[in-house]
């Protein structure tokens, strides 16, 4: 899976899927990932607020990389 991650939502959605297609259950994927299930929820639901280092930790537990791509502005 390659999707391009704009928004806070897009990120949930990449969770969501990995969780269903690891067959976790929410509760189960908070207890591996090592945080709340609240916070798992809010974060698949798309919560902007959630704390980036948690989002990684969760991204990374999952086995969900994350890259940072370079994009060249449009006047150059």
């Amino acid at each position: 899976m390659k999707d391009k991650i704009l928004s806070a939502p897009d990120i949930g959605r990449a969770i969501r899927k990995k969780r269903k297609d690891d067959g976790l259950t929410l509760a189960d994927a908070a207890a591996l990932c090592g945080v709340g299930y609240r916070f798992m929820s809010d974060l698949e639901n798309g919560k902007s607020t959630a704390q980036l280092g948690k989002v990684l930790q969760v991204l990374n537990a999952l086995g969900l990389d994350v890259f940072v791509e370079l994009k060249k502005w449009p006047n150059e």
